[in-house]
């Protein structure tokens, strides 16, 4: 695994490489101290991760998510920064986790996995055709609302509509469970014949009473797991 650091202070990149070196002893890490270095960086070395602050000088964090999202080997981004004010830019560009500084080693932990779990290299394996559009289409009497397939944590199955569930709120979808599955099957994981999830969101499995649920990230739902399907989540969460 590679693993770029991006960020212009010298003592943060030195703390977090340090985690790094304690959590992923395996991993190779580079270091860059700028957004222009961390593009030629991720076009030389190709890594996997990609912890990115977001104030820096000449191009900040998000522009250089923004500009990575075309790449062809881009990576997967965590923003780490000391500032809470660029959540939604960084939904938007599609990134696996924000961190605040100083970042915390369990969540950056968390972090690593769900970033492994879902990182680009990870995607263009499972094929073009599983990754489906970006964004999923309501049209109701709300008017029409999109919402980013990247921000969606499940899809449910429910009465006559699927909903698709986010941290930024849910829509009602036309489609049916059984299209979405086909369409996203490298990006969502069937757990019940009435639910899919996000294999990039998934934090835990649960047992309750005489169900196991599945914990996504940011928000409440808890989706049943079937038998059936109980070892295709353990297979997910493991790796």
């Amino acid at each position: 695994m590679k693993i770029l650091v991006v960020d212009d202070e010298p003592l943060a990149r030195q703390r977090l490489l340090r985690l790094l070196q304690k959590l992923r002893p395996e991993a190779e890490c580079f270091e860059a101290a700028d957004g222009v270095e961390a593009i030629a960086q991720v076009r030389a070395e190709e890594p996997q991760i990609l912890l990115l602050d977001i104030r820096m000088p000449e191009m900040d964090g998000v522009e250089v998510a923004g500009q990575l999202l075309n790449e062809s080997a881009a990576p997967a981004v965590i923003f780490c920064t000391a500032y809470d004010e660029y959540a939604l830019e960084a939904l938007r560009n599609h990134a696996i986790a924000y961190l605040l500084k100083p970042v915390r080693e369990k969540e950056l932990e968390a972090a690593l996995q769900a970033a492994v779990r879902i990182n680009r290299a990870q995607l263009d394996s499972l094929g073009v055709a599983g990754a489906g559009r970006e964004e999923v289409v309501s049209a109701g009497h709300r008017g029409v609302e999109t919402l980013p397939v990247a921000e969606v944590r499940c899809f449910l199955a429910e009465d006559k509509y699927v909903r698709a569930c986010s941290p930024s709120g849910d829509i009602l979808l036309n489609d049916s469970l059984k299209d979405l599955e086909l369409e996203f099957k490298a990006r969502f994981l069937r757990v019940h014949r009435n639910a899919l999830v996000a294999r990039a969101h998934i934090a835990r499995l649960l047992r309750s009473d005489e169900a196991w649920l599945v914990e996504l990230t940011g928000v409440a739902e808890r989706p049943q797991v079937s038998r059936r399907h109980l070892s295709d989540i353990k297979a997910a969460l493991t790796g």
